[in-house]
């Protein structure tokens, strides 16, 4: 099981400004700050949300767009680097005004408001192709394998 240990460094709160996209403002902070990697959770409300869940036979992302607000009961994921760039590995769960819930990957999401906790972890994880799964996962070399 390929796995690195990894010291906590330093850690943000981040209050999401109105009208922009979720993921892009957390990794807008990680570029600004140097995180090369880190963990993050968030909650807050969303005007609108594209969605991606994977589907494992066909081997590609089905994407599906809600044109609603959302409260946004949890945001959870990573930054990490894909193709030499920051990205935020993002996953929510979004909840309705009569209580049921969409969920999945992330693609983005405009932001009502936003609260993200980001801890960063010293060192650099790097994401690469993994045949198997057909997805960028963590490189092995990222993890010291």
């Amino acid at each position: 099981m390929p796995h690195r240990r990894f010291e906590g460094g330093r850690e943000y709160l981040l209050r999401l400004e109105h009208g922009r996209d979720w993921r892009e403002q957390i990794e807008e902070l990680a570029e600004e700050e140097g995180v090369d990697a880190a963990w993050f959770n968030g909650m807050g409300a969303a005007t609108e949300a594209t969605i991606w869940c994977y589907d494992q036979d066909r081997k590609e992302y089905m994407s599906k767009t809600f044109d609603e607000p959302f409260e946004v009961a949890m945001a959870v994921g990573n930054v990490s680097f894909l193709d030499g760039e920051r990205f935020a590995h993002t996953h929510v769960l979004l909840t309705r005004e009569d209580g049921s819930t969409v969920g999945g990957h992330l693609d983005s999401a405009t932001a009502f408001a936003g609260e993200v906790y980001l801890r960063e972890l010293e060192g650099r994880v790097e994401r690469e192709h993994d045949e198997v799964a057909d997805l960028d996962l963590w490189s092995d070399g990222s993890l010291g394998v």
